[in-house]
């Protein structure tokens, strides 16, 4: 057996993360502390730590949690940007503020809010046989800094977020009655991780104040292990084991290391070795090989097998003993994506942003975590990226059990305000974090990514993070590295985190390709790639909005309460809309998956792409309210479209058409290349792979193509259709089919007659309103005016940024970044519509209506003008907008469309379409307009 020992000097007061079971002595020290705030820092002068507190609190938990903290106010200071900070004056917001009940309108709201020192003191019994023994003090979570007194005297401080706050307190104990005092400081000091960091923000988890998880004294034995590090070898089927050991009598010691290997959740016999170790007083790192066999079994998304290693230090007094998790895997760069244990992986992620409104910090049980993944896993997601934070314990655990891979980050998203790489004190912190986060999390198999964390700013950070890389593939190759998430494009980056390869990026407003470019799925990403030959993963793709489910509201009763929902719910009803909120939820709720459906196709279509990470499956609820999920931040449904419907898209196998087109006119002919995405466990062995092309469920045309193998990769190229659509002069929808297994995905299609030529009747069609046009109408005409974009007047909707896609991200954060809208609402059998098929919301056939069209604002018209189309507002402003709507004036009848139906026809096929059906309706007795208006209304919508 292989054995090396090192000997370092001497270290008694020492901090350690434990992965141990509890096998020892302990001491529980949950239940009811002293307490007192400190806003004015007076504790440490006035010797608080040497006195009863006078109040109490349960822990763990938090202050607010306790009913601790400041009343909400407007002068309440926030951890986190706000865009405007005088938001209680905004027009949109000022009506529905009142001073009494503070409704903040960018992120939940907690029930108490305190940035500061507050202190916790308990009393406790000490066993007389703990009096020379090594003793720690376990605070598992700890927001921030935590700064201890044992006894009445200072011990030292800590500050890491994201892992236990673990404290020697050896030799400072006395038998009998002993006090602990913590000071707990969530504020900012001297290290600057940036206020919108997912560590610290009120944006998300909110910046609390208190302790979590697991409280408890431990005490050790004379000799103990301070840390193990397992290196498992997936080749020879072995692991090293570096355990630190800590002697800390002033002897030699002999000592054995029975060390022992199982697989959880099995029958298996546990593989065992011992190995004998002479060590020196103070620190001794040892290693040890451990071989498996042939046996061993591989860790990963589909058999994520977890093996159990204990080791024990045994002389003729002293025991000691540690367990941790691992599992063989290897996870690396393999050419331009990764590979785990050989096979090609394609990570299909989301972010995880620290969003827990029950309690407003992350949870330390596993079934909360398993909660979380479950979710994942039923989207066809593989792949967790913890933004600017890095989880407890737990969440290792359950992804480990669970198979997801995670991407964490050392607690930071330095903007240019923090100056990363600037010699401040945030420099060291990230080191320091770093080293913890990979010292206490580092043996979990699920643990594949790290990143300092997101978005660096300063003018030194590709130097400092170029250095960061750099020693983190020298000194640990179990997981891949990345310099941050967002940018720079390193050449040490094992791979780039970037957010060029997505459908609408940051800025772009209308002229992304969702919203410039007609629909289509023949695109990729091979353009947006660097040509370095390092792997992408797509930053933050998505961003897609839906509109506010109010009846989640309800589910806020933990400390963290949606007053922001409240705020947005009062300005619907005040505009007369309040009836609708479920409606303009469906709606829109199913024009974000239809983008997202977008986003992830290009993705994989993308020839050696490395995958993405959504912005998000789940909501973000800060930052301006980013309703970007299509689950709520709960990680439950909303009801627009389910899991199964989802992974049509999103899965392990993916069917993809090529298609140029989304819109055909009779007699064309639809020619589309079909390839797989396949990331499964193994290639698949299928023979025939049909395809059909549907309407009303009713086959039209279908065929199969005939495949021994599909290998695991993408780009893998099935075959090509090509399908002329016959001439039957009427519309219809038609939705094209392709199965591989049992792997399904469809596109919707549209198929309309040429309306070459196109009959007025009746009705006069104009753009203006002259007054031969005014004339007609008053006296009984029929009209049907087109307008189209930059015709309609700034402040009766011409201002609103009309877009065919959701909103990005949310217009309060992005400085009102077009599109301001969410889709269309319309009735799919109202008469108008019947040569237009449509469902109740937004689909690729409305892509050009939307893409030529201004917002008609009805705010000032009747509420019993109901539009035929309506298009969704933001929540922000919930204004009455329509795209089609009718009225009477005088003995007449107008139809308004604000989208153009006059020019450029001959290569707008869904605008031919639908100017027929609306002419066909207006010539019909169903074109009866109940609402009447004057014509000064109907003038003052044009802009002049």
């Amino acid at each position: 057996m292989k054995q090396f020992v090192q000997i370092l000097p001497f270290l008694f007061l020492i901090t350690f993360y434990s992965c141990t079971q509890k096998q020892y002595a302990e001491i529980d020290l949950s239940g009811e502390w002293q307490f007192q705030m400190d806003p004015d820092n007076r504790g440490i002068a006035e010797k608080w730590y040497e006195k009863n507190l006078p109040e109490t609190v349960q822990l763990p938990g938090s202050m607010v949690e306790n009913g601790k903290g400041y009343d909400i106010t407007l002068e309440t200071q926030w951890t986190g940007g706000i865009q405007n900070p005088e938001w209680y004056n905004d027009p949109n917001y000022a009506p529905y503020h009142n001073p009494e009940n503070i409704r903040f309108p960018f992120w939940l709201q907690p029930e108490k809010k305190y940035t500061g020192a507050a202190w916790y003191r308990k009393t406790i019994d000490l066993p007389n046989d703990w009096n020379e023994k090594p003793v720690f003090l376990n605070l598992e979570r700890v927001h921030w800094e935590s700064t201890i007194w044992i006894n009445n005297k200072y011990l030292e401080m800590q500050n890491s977020l994201a892992t236990p706050h673990v404290y020697n307190i050896s030799g400072m104990l006395n038998p009998g009655k002993n006090t602990i005092t913590i000071c707990v400081d969530n504020r900012t000091k001297e290290i600057d991780v940036g206020h919108n960091s997912h560590s610290i923000s009120d944006h998300t988890q909110s910046n609390w104040n208190g302790i979590t998880g697991d409280i408890f004294l431990q005490t050790k034995g004379e000799v103990f292990f301070e840390n193990l590090a397992v290196f498992p070898n997936v080749e020879n089927k072995s692991v090293a084991i570096r355990a630190t050991v800590l002697n800390t009598v002033f002897k030699q010691q002999t000592i054995e290391i029975p060390v022992s290997v199982i697989l959880k959740n099995s029958t298996k016999k546990a593989n065992k070795e011992t190995f004998e170790f002479k060590l020196l007083p103070g620190e001794n790192i040892v290693r040890m090989n451990f071989s498996l066999g042939e046996e061993t079994l591989l860790w990963d998304e589909f058999n994520p097998n977890v093996y159990e290693l204990t080791a024990e230090i045994i002389t003729k007094n002293i025991h000691d003993r540690q367990t941790i998790d691992f599992g063989f895997r290897d996870f690396k760069v393999d050419g331009t994506r990764f590979s785990i244990n050989g096979r090609p992986v394609f990570l299909r992620g989301t972010l995880e942003c620290a969003i827990f409104p029950k309690t407003g910090y992350p949870p330390t049980d596993v079934e909360s975590w398993k909660k979380v993944y479950a979710a994942v896993k039923n989207h066809g997601l593989n792949h967790v990226r913890f933004h600017s934070w890095c989880p407890p314990k737990a969440a290792f655990v359950a992804a480990d059990e669970m198979g997801v891979y995670l991407q964490v980050e050392c607690s930071s998203w330095a903007n240019q305000s923090t100056q990363l790489g600037s010699g401040l004190p945030i420099d060291q912190y990230i080191w320091d974090e770093s080293k913890r986060i990979v010292k206490a999390y580092g043996n979990h198999p699920s643990f594949v990514m790290l990143a300092y964390g997101n978005e660096p700013g300063g003018p030194g950070y590709r130097e400092f993070l170029t250095e960061f890389v750099t020693y983190w593939k020298e000194n640990d190759n179990r997981r891949v590295y990345t310099g941050a998430a967002g940018w720079p494009e390193l050449p040490v980056n094992d791979f780039h985190n970037i957010p060029q390869p997505r459908i609408q990026g940051w800025g772009e407003e209308l002229n992304s390709i969702i919203n410039a470019e007609p629909p289509k799925t023949s695109f990729d990403w091979s353009d947006k790639v660097p040509n370095d030959g390092i792997p992408v993963v797509s930053h933050e793709i998505g961003q897609w909005c839906v509109y506010p489910n109010f009846k989640e509201i309800e589910k806020y009763d933990g400390v963290l309460k949606a007053k922001n929902f409240e705020l947005f719910r009062e300005s619907l009803n005040a505009n007369n809309m309040g009836h609708l909120a479920d409606s303009f939820l469906l709606a829109s709720g199913k024009l974000q998956a239809l983008c997202y459906k977008a986003d992830i196709e290009a993705a994989l279509r993308t020839p050696g792409f490395a995958g993405f990470q959504l912005l998000d499956l789940h909501d973000f609820p800060g930052q301006g309210t980013a309703l970007v999920g299509v689950l709520d931040p709960f990680w439950e449904e909303k009801g627009y479209i389910s899991p199964e419907e989802y992974r049509r898209f999103c899965n392990t196998t993916v069917p993809l058409a090529r298609l140029e087109k989304h819109i055909f006119t009779e007699g064309e002919t639809m020619t589309t290349n079909i390839e797989v995405a396949h990331f499964g466990e193994k290639p698949f062995g299928v023979s025939t792979i049909p395809w059909k092309i549907t309407e009303n469920k009713n086959t039209v045309a279908n065929g199969n193509f005939v495949w021994n193998k599909i290998p695991i990769g993408n780009g893998f190229k099935l075959g090509e259709i090509k399908h002329q659509f016959r001439k039957e002069n009427r519309p219809r929808k038609m939705t094209f089919e392709v199965t591989v297994g049992e792997f399904s995905n469809s596109w919707d299609i549209w198929v309309y007659p040429e309306n070459s030529s196109m009959e007025t009747g009746e009705v006069k069609v104009v753009e203006s309103l002259d007054a031969a046009t005014v004339g007609f109408l008053q006296n009984g005409g029929k009209v049907l005016l087109s307008l189209g974009k930059g015709k309609v007047a700034p402040e009766m909707g011409g201002n609103v940024g009309v877009g065919f896609s959701s909103i990005f991200w949310n217009t309060a954060w992005t400085d009102n970044q077009k599109p301001h809208t969410l889709g269309i609402l319309c009735n799919p059998n109202h008469p108008a519509l019947a040569e237009f098929p449509t469902e109740y919301h937004s689909n690729w056939q409305w892509w050009d209506a939307m893409s030529h069209a201004d917002a008609i604002q009805l705010d000032s018209f009747p509420t019993e003008l109901k539009p035929i189309v309506r298009i969704i507002d933001d929540w922000v402003t919930n204004r009455r907008l329509a795209l089609l709507f009718e009225a009477k004036v005088g003995e007449g009848s107008i139809l308004v469309s604000g989208a153009d139906l006059v020019k450029n026809l001959e290569n707008r096929t869904e605008a031919r379409q639908l100017k027929q059906s609306l002419l066909n309706y207006m010539n019909s007795k169903n074109f009866n307009p109940k609402v009447s208006l004057e014509i000064t209304e109907i003038q003052k919508i044009v802009k002049r």
